[in-house]
């Protein structure tokens, strides 16, 4: 296997070789030829930038009226006498103060309507110059309008935790980018005008006034050239797609792409300027003379390349060698890790691309290990987790089974609260694997933080009372807040259940809101038992107690802190933990107002 590695790799990088040398002496031919044809005046595409320019203002003008002092700045930036002819040989502008003789050929002809794609300029399917905008060209009030509208939804889109930014095309419509696929189309959504009182009919991505009358001219043109093919009429939308009795096609349909690219031509032709031939020149009149590689060149080019490839093919098969030894030792561990090995390892030799191979190996090796181990633990967990219910359960009903207890209401209640402990165990784990997968969604909307504590305390003093705990609840001064209530409850819910929980009779647990200069600061403080400096860091790990004898008479399952993690972290916000053993700890939720 190893030889046939090795053949195969020599093989392959001897044919690399072969065709990188046939590549180099093609191009260096190509573009010695290219350099001089360049100085002749025969070629564009090393200077696209003026064509770029010259295009530009023939889509944005009707004509070529005041293109010379265009063509008189870009001779002067480029040192390069530039001349725009008619197609009849006219010419419109010359850049040269004494204008001479122009080539047969010229570089490039300039039509917005048709735009040369091996140029570098990009446009659209049809060719069409995406700034030849014609009657699609917003007026005034519905610019404003349209950025006014766009500023709005990109605010809500940032509010809700999105990223985005605000692009004007080529005719005024200004429009939101954005990678979140969410937050936009409801944002969007929820910005609907009156129709009489905006120049956009029904919200921000309908076409304005102008646009539709645009729009009907070319539905009007289109339909038209479908008709004399015998194909029933569409309707014309926005970004020139179209429908069919209010149905969107589900492809490309070439006769109606052919109709709709020959329509928008017929539409803009009165707003653009007329087809013109662009010529490039050296500066003067001078036309530079043409050139061809020799014999001699060539059999020197073809030695050199000759050379040049025998040294890279014996390089190539020294590097083989020396490569095929570590890729062996690399193939070997995967197929040892396949086979169930997951602590497999390389030895690591070198710094060189091979050695950070290996390197990288070891480290997934590691991770793959670390990861079994956590699986295993997470596994053990969840099996003593949802024993202990499960086992109680069992025990009382296969005792009413035996007749050793009866089915009375004290029974039944208990037995309720062993299901409902192995509910929230199984609603714990669910939220924990959405979190995972990405899947655990918040719907934020603006709310009062006040009330939200009031109603997370008024929910937790009986079991405060009957613990004999004093909780007390600090509002905000500025209680406004735009959070998912649902999931900021169940977090909150969670750190304060956990302080009860941990806090002696007679101790206190105190929930304050307050600001922290564009944020939202929720404490839960507590006077109980605290937490050790080394479990600390801990404190959020799924399953985590401080009693390592994993107790239960303390309650909770060891997943609540993770959720809360979870959530914040859903809120674009954090969670810490900071406490003295004896005095007490603080936990600290800190979401963006």
């Amino acid at each position: 296997m190893a030889r046939s590695l090795l053949v195969r790799l020599l093989a392959v990088s001897a044919l690399i070789v072969l065709c990188s040398i046939a590549a180099t002496a093609w191009l260096a031919a190509r573009t010695t030829s290219g350099a001089i044809r360049q100085e002749q005046g025969q070629a564009l595409a090393e200077d696209s930038r003026i064509y770029q320019d010259v295009l530009k203002y023939a889509a944005t003008h009707p004509d070529w009226r005041d293109v010379p002092a265009l063509v008189q700045a870009l001779g002067r930036s480029s040192g390069r006498r530039i001349v725009l002819a008619t197609s009849s040989g006219g010419t419109i502008a010359d850049s040269a103060p004494r204008p001479g003789p122009l080539p047969k050929q010229p570089s490039v002809v300039v039509d917005p309507l048709s735009v040369d794609t091996g140029l570098g300029v990009s446009t659209s399917a049809d060719r069409i110059d995406p700034d030849a905008v014609g009657p699609y060209s917003l007026a005034p009030d519905e610019r404003e309008f349209l950025a006014q509208a766009g500023a709005r939804v990109l605010s809500c889109v940032r509010k809700i935790g999105g990223s985005g930014s605000l692009v004007t095309e080529p005719n005024g419509r200004t429009r939101v980018e954005t990678s979140d696929p969410y937050t936009l189309p409801y944002c969007a959504k929820a910005f609907v005008p009156a129709p009489t009182a905006a120049p956009v009919p029904f919200g921000l991505e309908a076409p304005t006034k102008t646009e539709q009358l645009a729009l009907d001219k070319l539905t009007g043109l289109v339909n038209e050239c479908l008709g004399r093919a015998g194909r029933p009429p569409v309707r014309m939308l926005l970004g020139f797609t179209w429908a069919w009795k209010e149905i969107r096609p589900s492809g490309p349909d070439p006769a109606v792409d052919s109709c709709i690219a020959a329509s928008r031509r017929e539409q803009l032709t009165p707003y653009v300027a007329p087809a013109a031939s662009l010529y490039l020149m050296s500066a003067g009149d001078d036309q530079p003379s043409g050139f061809t590689l020799s014999a001699e060149n060539k059999v020197r080019l073809a030695a050199v390349a000759g050379a040049v490839l025998v040294i890279a093919v014996a390089v190539t098969v020294l590097a083989g060698i020396r490569l095929i030894r570590p890729l062996r030792a690399l193939t070997g561990a995967a197929q040892r890790m396949e086979a169930g090995e997951t602590g497999a390892r390389v030895e690591v030799k070198g710094r060189d691309e091979i050695a950070r191979l290996a390197t990288a190996f070891n480290d997934m090796s590691a991770a793959r290990e670390r990861l079994e181990a956590t699986r295993r633990g997470m596994v053990s967990d969840i099996a003593h987790e949802l024993r202990t219910p499960l086992s109680n359960i069992r025990g009382w009903i296969e005792a009413v089974q035996d007749g050793v207890a009866q089915p009375d209401e004290e029974l039944l209640a208990l037995l309720h609260e062993q299901a409902v402990h192995l509910q929230h165990i199984v609603d714990d784990l669910q939220d924990l694997a959405l979190a995972d997968a990405g899947e655990l969604r918040v719907h934020p909307e603006p709310l009062d933080a006040n009330t939200l504590l009031t109603q997370v305390a008024a929910a937790h003093v009986p079991r405060a009372e009957a613990a004999g705990v004093a909780l007390s609840v600090s509002p905000l001064a500025d209680p406004d807040l735009t959070a998912d209530p649902v999931r900021l409850r169940q977090a909150l819910d969670n750190l304060v259940s956990n302080a009860v929980r941990h806090t002696p009779a007679g101790g206190t647990v105190s929930v304050r809101g307050k600001r922290a200069g564009q944020d939202v600061v929720f404490e839960v403080a507590d006077t109980g038992t605290g937490i050790g400096e080394e479990d600390l860091p801990h404190v959020f790990d799924r399953f985590w107690r401080a009693d390592r004898s994993r107790a239960r008479q303390s309650g909770g399952s060891g997943l609540g802190l993770a959720i809360v993690r979870k959530l914040a972290e859903a809120h674009g916000g954090t969670v810490t933990a900071a406490s003295v053993p004896g005095q007490g700890s603080t936990f600290t939720l800190r979401l963006p107002g």
